[in-house]
């Protein structure tokens, strides 16, 4: 192990990349209807209450709308949505085939999946370039499908 004399971001990127991770698909209401965006920082938090967390980065254009989003849904994506984490990847709105679904208090959420995880807003907190979400879960869905998995630039299955 080494310790650098000065910062190298490139290698800190490469070697937190290094750690594989499922990949979500986050979505919320928007300014201009439902909206969603791919991330991989998704954790569990607590179970009592039932707590997750995620963390959007502050220079996202969709970061307003999440980080004041009273609600939204965590969605583990399967290895079959790959393509849909490609285009939450790239846009908004994903690809024009979505086929949105609401809660009854009128939260966007997409069918399918390992699982989705339906949260209120709980807490935010500073986390550098990120805002760390906190959402208390409300209810949520399981599968026994695969995961998609990313790590060091590629998608696999788990």
């Amino acid at each position: 192990m080494t310790t650098p004399t000065s910062f190298d971001e490139r290698a800190f990127r490469y070697a937190l990349g290094r750690f594989a991770t499922g990949v979500t698909i986050v979505t919320c209401n928007g300014p201009d209807g439902p909206m969603g965006i791919t991330a991989n920082s998704f954790a569990s938090l607590s179970l009592d209450p039932p707590l997750v967390l995620w963390s959007p980065a502050k220079s996202s254009r969709r970061y307003d709308a999440f980080v004041n989003a009273p609600e939204f849904a965590i969605h583990v994506a399967s290895y079959d949505q790959l393509d849909l984490c490609r285009d939450f990847a790239k846009s908004a709105g994903g690809s024009k085939d979505i086929e949105w679904n609401n809660s009854a208090s009128g939260c966007p959420y997409l069918q399918g999946g390992v699982a989705r995880f339906m949260c209120k807003q709980h807490a935010t907190f500073d986390g550098g370039d990120h805002t760390i979400i906190v959402g208390k879960v409300s209810d949520f869905y399981a599968s026994d499908e695969n995961a998609l998995i990313f790590q060091q630039g590629c998608y696999t299955s788990g």
